[in-house]
């Protein structure tokens, strides 16, 4: 399988960071080709949105003998019309924003694969591997949890950094400031929350039961940002039952 030739189909961020960094192992490559183009190939690996996979797989029916696509959510079934046989699945578990270093975001990346066939899954596992990722298998039954979880992980956690620096501002700093004034507090957090589990990670007026303070933030986002009242009374209560659970926690 490591030496099938690979199509990638999508010249949006993933396919471009794909193509680049399955040339840059040494793998023979073709793309990546734009939409409603068929990639000479042997395995084809469809980077395009959800809602397009199925259009998208119509277009290369008979280019190749495994095709598979780079959703996370959507199951394998949505090649079954065009593809009975040889499809797979390959999401790596990780953020591309267009950047020059988006190639070098696989290696060290867990990576979830599935196939058909054994032949199917030997090929998604083959591309993963042989850009440094960790494939681990999925189910199609698996896939709507494993991506609402990545999407609160990355997706949510920015959003959650953007209302952070919406409040930042009662505080006088505008964007940048609050970014470059929160960054490194949020990659402690992040770093903490992984060695340590959320419960031990948690710090903060919650975590100690300073109700006072809580209520002195709720008044200051309140005044500063009230569109996110209602996400900052979210977000602490999911902070309580976290530092309940610490409590509760054998010594």
């Amino acid at each position: 399988m490591s030496e099938l030739r690979i199509g990638v189909v999508g010249r949006g961020r993933l396919g471009t960071a794909l193509a680049d960094a399955l040339r840059k192992a040494g793998r023979d490559v073709a793309g990546p080709a734009g939409r409603g183009e068929a990639p000479s190939a042997d395995a084809i690996v469809l980077c395009v949105p959800d809602a397009e996979i199925p259009a998208a797989a119509a277009v290369v029916a008979d280019a190749a003998p495994f095709v598979g696509h780079t959703s996370g959510a959507t199951g394998l079934a949505a090649l079954e019309r065009t593809h009975p046989d040889g499809r797979f699945g390959l999401h790596p578990l990780q953020t591309f924003t267009g950047s020059p270093g988006d190639s070098e975001r696989f290696n060290g990346c867990r990576c979830a694969v599935g196939g058909t066939s054994a032949d199917a899954l030997d090929a998604a596992l083959g591309i993963a591997r042989s850009l440094g990722m960790e494939p681990f298998e999925l189910s199609d039954e698996q896939r709507p949890a494993y991506h609402a979880a990545a999407s609160i992980a990355s997706n949510f956690l920015v959003a959650l950094e953007a209302a952070a620096e919406e409040v930042a501002a009662g505080a006088g700093l505008d964007p940048v400031e609050a970014r470059a004034a929160l960054a490194p507090l949020v990659r402690a957090t992040v770093d903490n929350w992984a060695t340590l589990g959320p419960e031990r990670a948690l710090t903060g007026p919650v975590a100690r039961g300073d109700e006072l303070t809580v209520a002195a933030q709720r008044e200051a986002v309140r005044a500063t940002a009230p569109q996110l009242e209602a996400l900052f009374d979210v977000m602490v209560e999911r902070a309580r039952a976290l530092a309940a659970a610490r409590e509760g926690a054998p010594a």
